[in-house]
């Protein structure tokens, strides 16, 4: 479970001071899933980045399962990322010379898992993705929404209790945009995962059972009849 209490972040650009969080508290139950929305430069990412573990707050604290991510050291706090947060972005951010299934191996490598089976479990979850028969592709031989699958799969491969996703659809079409949804959607019920999300989209934003909406630091809460 997630537990944000009194969370800010303040950063300076040039002489003024942005306040990206102002008191945030939030709490996040275990297999739940939650849509952040809200426009450009409210605070949405920068949200996403506390829950991460991949930024600090200014003040407050941030804390996963009783462990404040704020106030642990940077090496523990990268294997709590490595062992515990799936992160999917929008830009998909996979290595451009290795092949799908490579890439996937590359969530396995800070957890100690050995070669044949990191190869095991990184075919296992690109075939739960659909892409069983697309291991030996790299990421230019594959369509915008195939690369995504693969960043779906490298993510979910270490078995994480947590799944980020930053604007995962941004860069797809309609169409798909709702095929990936359904795969976030089916791994989300599949593993039991606390899903978060990031996105613009209020078609997406609409169909979520909880919604964040953040604007110049400060969140709302809104359940949706789903």
């Amino acid at each position: 479970m997630y537990q944000l209490r009194a969370v800010t972040k303040q950063y300076k650009r040039g002489k003024q001071t942005v306040h990206a969080l102002a008191g945030v508290d939030l709490t996040i139950e275990d297999g739940g899933r939650l849509v952040i929305q809200g426009p450009t430069g409210g605070g949405k990412s920068t949200l996403l980045q506390m829950l991460g573990g991949l930024d600090r707050p200014t003040s407050g604290s941030v804390e996963l399962d009783g462990v404040d991510l704020a106030r642990l050291s940077e090496a523990r706090l990268t294997k709590v990322r490595a062992e515990n947060i799936g992160f999917v972005f929008q830009s998909f951010n996979l290595i451009p010379t290795l092949t799908a299934q490579e890439n996937v191996e590359t969530a396995l490598v800070p957890l100690g898992v050995k070669g044949a089976e990191r190869r095991r479990r990184a075919a296992e979850a690109l075939e739960s993705v659909g892409l069983g028969e697309r291991l030996t592709h790299l990421p230019s031989e594959m369509s915008g929404g195939q690369q995504q699958r693969v960043a779906i799969a490298r993510a979910l491969v270490k078995q994480p209790k947590v799944l980020l996703a930053d604007e995962p659809t941004g860069n797809l079409d309609e169409g798909m945009r709702d095929e990936i949804m359904d795969v976030l959607e089916t791994m989300w019920k599949e593993h039991g995962l606390t899903f978060i999300m990031v996105t613009h989209d209020s078609a997406i934003a609409r169909k979520a059972p909880r919604l964040a909406t953040i604007s110049k630091g400060t969140v709302k809460i809104t359940e949706n009849a789903v």
